[in-house]
């Protein structure tokens, strides 16, 4: 005679049920998940390196070459504050958008490239939370990437014009917006990269696009023309430089630096939103 063991009909809506992932583990789980790739700190290395290199070969160039410059260039020099300007110069700002736009776009294509985004999506649903925990901990290690290589700039290239009696100090008035203005521009180009990504999840299709978005645009609205120069002045790197453009910079539409810090904080918000958004009832 054979026994059978029979389960009630309700134990499987008795059984506990799996707990939610909490955003703190969303946020460890995307902190492994970028450290993971090999490229990851070798990338950040060649980009520290890059605009640091570029920002320290102007200041040296100036250092070598400060003895053919005339008595009214070198008063123009300091009058004008370059030496602040060339702690961190525009192509190394072009550079800086350039490699940030490529790091956000690589950090959420890379997993649709590979199918790792549906095996993510699968064990956590909550796509908006996973989205949300990955544009955090890129804005942060970008923040501090980019904090690291304006300071780097700005104590390098201070130190080489010291020996022409040029350099200035952090307390220097300007030193401290042109430090924040240079770090912030990573994060923020960063974050656009990654909307972009979301969106296209395409690897070259988004790269490409940033470049156009961060770069290009800037460039093909002039600022000698009322709507054009709007236009312009709502760009990251236009906003960059109108923070760290020196005293007397003069412009046909000026515009103030409270505008500037607002530009940036409107693309990193409307890029965290996109970035969120874009992923929600769409087929991985």
């Amino acid at each position: 005679m054979t026994a059978h063991l029979t389960l009630p009909r309700d134990a499987a809506a008795t059984a506990p049920a799996e707990p939610r992932a909490r955003f703190r583990d969303l946020l460890a789980a995307e902190w492994l998940k970028l450290w993971s790739l090999r490229s990851t700190p070798w990338t950040y290395a060649v980009v520290l390196l890059a605009v640091v290199g570029f920002n320290t070969g102007t200041a040296y160039d100036t250092y070598r070459y400060w003895t053919d410059r005339d008595a009214r260039s070198r008063a123009d020099f300091v009058q004008d504050g370059i030496a602040l300007q060339e702690a961190f110069t525009g192509n190394a700002a072009t550079i800086l958008v350039l490699a940030a736009g490529a790091v956000g776009a690589i950090t959420v294509t890379g997993e649709y490239g590979t199918g790792l985004i549906r095996t993510t999506f699968a064990a956590v649903p909550a796509r908006r939370s996973v989205m949300a925990a990955k544009a955090a901990v890129l804005a942060a290690v970008t923040t501090v990437l980019g904090a690291l290589i304006a300071v780097a700039s700005f104590a390098t290239t201070q130190a080489i014009l010291s020996g022409r009696g040029l350099g200035v100090p952090f307390g220097h008035p300007g030193a401290l917006r042109v430090i924040t203005a240079s770090a912030l521009l990573l994060p923020v180009g960063a974050l656009t990269g990654m909307a972009i990504g979301t969106l296209v999840r395409h690897m070259g299709t988004t790269i490409v696009l940033s470049v156009v978005t961060l770069l290009v645009l800037p460039v093909v609205f002039s600022s000698d023309r009322y709507w054009s120069a709007v236009v312009a002045h709502a760009m990251p790197l236009e906003a960059w430089q109108r923070l760290t453009q020196p005293h007397t910079f003069v412009t046909p539409f000026p515009w103030s630096t409270g505008g500037a810090w607002t530009v940036y904080a409107a693309w990193a918000a409307a890029a965290v939103l996109i970035t969120v958004v874009g992923v929600h009832r769409r087929d991985q």
